[in-house]
Order: structure tokens, then sequence, then C-alpha cells
């Protein structure tokens, strides 16, 4: 294949919502960069607090509520304490009982925002007491659906 056959990578542009999240001091491995398993606390951090913010309660008070199923990163460039990241957030796939996150992690820039990884994460809807899987609630569906692009499924 001929490398301009390459599909375009995102832009900030293509995530319906950013999250801020700062690095910290200790998300630097021996390298001198952010250690790749750090870049999953970002997602894990960016979706949280979107959810919280988006849907004004405490998600963690829900009867049901989502567990990591499913999670992937394509590490684009590498980020360093103290870069400034914005986390986009769009939806992949909105199901019964499960969402499909697209993700992606930009690099503040003066006032760019340059691209450090793309990540997936797929969150199932679990009784909070039983584990069992259950219907997203009501609040996380209608808080997600800006999420979703027009022709998700």
């Amino acid at each position: 294949m001929k490398h301009d056959d390459a599909p375009a990578m995102p832009t900030a542009a293509d995530f319906p919502a950013l999250w801020p999240v700062p690095t910290r001091w200790a998300d630097n491995d021996h390298y001198g960069h952010v250690n790749n398993v750090t870049y999953y606390s970002y997602f894990d951090t960016a979706v949280n607090g979107w959810l919280i913010a988006t849907t004004g309660s405490d998600i963690r008070d829900l009867p049901a509520i989502g567990v990591v199923a499913e999670t992937s990163c394509k590490y684009v460039s590498e980020l360093t304490f103290p870069d400034r990241l914005q986390v986009g957030l769009s939806v992949e796939k909105l199901g019964t009982r499960s969402i499909v996150y697209a993700l992606a992690i930009f690099r503040e820039n003066g006032d760019a925002l340059d691209l450090a990884a793309l990540g997936r994460f797929v969150h199932v809807y679990v009784d909070a007491k039983t584990r069992k899987p259950v219907p997203i609630p009501d609040e996380i569906r209608s808080a997600v659906t800006i999420l979703v692009a027009p022709d998700t499924p």
C-alpha cells in the first residue's frame, strides 16, 4: 500500500466532546515519557468525568454501573509531564447494554491540539449489586446520545 493511501488521522473537530486531563509528575516513567498504561487512565478519567458532569449525577450511585469490557490504544506520539491534554470523546456504537467509545488524546500546543493517541473503550452496564448485564440507565443513554455520530448504529 502506498503511504498516501493511509486513512487520515482524526482531529479534535471529529469529536463531539473534549475533556481536559492534565499529566502528572508520576505519569512519567524511567524513559522520560508518560508510561503506556497511563493512557488508559486518561481514557477512563475522561469518559467518567464527562458522564458525571453531563448527567449531573454521581454515576457510581446509579443502580447500574458501566464496567470496562474492552480497551485498546494506538500510540501516535509520546507525552510527558507537564503536557496539558484534551481527550476527545465520541460513541462508535450505542447498544442496549453497552457503549463503544472512540477516543483520542490530544496534546495542547498553543492554540493547536496535536494527536497523541487513539483509543477504544467498551462499557458494559451491569446491576451494581448482582453484576449481571442490564440496560444502560436512562441518564447515561440521554447523555451519550450527543456523542453518537450521525451514521453510527
